[in-house]
């Protein structure tokens, strides 16, 4: 008969989300034979690896492949883009400072406003999830989901599990979740194709333009890839002052926490 030991564990912040209601904010006992490593049981509560940073064993940091033993009180925290832990063992090699995209096929009007902001962001509706895998790993994209199940692949190192419904709201937990406020350059992409724009003369596309269009508006953009032509019409200031809003409310929260 195998032996049958106990250990205790602990998730802080946001990884409670993952948790049924009797287990957030508490300390759970994992019972278990062997000595697994220990990605697998708090994969076993629900919480995905791509969401942890931190793990504290007995004081001390491990990683992921951190033989489980009996007796072990181990905290288990979620990925912290703004606080410097370097003196600690971090999870994966590198926390993608440039960040880079691919959502799946329940994000597409995310993927539309962090275009509008300049983000990286890959997006099909068509997308199975062995395609965002792969294209996730061997182009360091980060994948955000409304779909934890996938977080749990094992070769995906990056993610997040967008927990709003509301896309507005995604918006600001995305862009809280990595601390990207500081890093939004709008109209700079395609918000169709997600390609990188360009200036472009009016003479070299003013057959293409609509009668109004010619007359009234002299600056214009073109996508690199797909060749769609923007102007900053009313439909782009209406965008101007949605991004404004963002970072309004960014900055209130800012002013909270220094007040506080």
């Amino acid at each position: 008969m195998k032996q049958e030991y106990v250990a205790e564990f602990r998730f802080y912040e946001e990884l409670n989300d993952f948790l049924p209601p009797e287990q957030r904010k508490r300390t759970i006992n994992y019972r278990f034979s062997g000595h697994p490593g220990i990605k697998d049981p708090i994969e076993v509560f629900g919480v995905p690896h791509t969401e942890v940073e931190l793990i504290i064993v007995d004081d001390q940091s491990v990683g992921f492949d951190y033989q489980l033993q009996d007796g072990d009180r181990v905290a288990v925290y979620p990925v912290f883009e703004s606080l410097d832990i370097s003196p600690l063992l971090r999870l994966r090699e590198n926390p993608l400072r440039n960040p880079r995209f691919i959502m799946d096929v329940n994000l597409g009007k995310l993927a539309k406003f962090m275009r509008l902001l300049g983000f990286d962001s890959l997006y099909r509706n068509d997308y199975r999830d062995a395609e965002v895998v792969n294209i996730a790993v061997n182009e360091q994209r980060i994948v955000l989901t409304r779909d934890r199940r996938l977080l749990y692949i094992k070769h995906i190192s990056h993610g997040y599990w967008v927990r709003a419904v509301n896309v507005e709201s995604q918006i600001d937990e995305v862009l809280r979740r990595f601390d990207l406020y500081g890093s939004i350059q709008p109209f700079v992409r395609c918000l169709v194709c997600n390609g990188v724009l360009s200036s472009v003369a009016k003479g070299d596309i003013l057959d293409r333009l609509e009668p109004k269009t010619r007359l009234y508006y002299e600056v214009f953009h073109q996508c690199n890839d797909c060749l769609r032509i923007y102007w900053e019409g009313s439909h782009m200031e209406n965008m101007r002052q949605r991004y404004a809003g963002f970072l309004a409310a960014r900055n209130e929260k800012r002013d909270f926490y220094s007040k506080g």
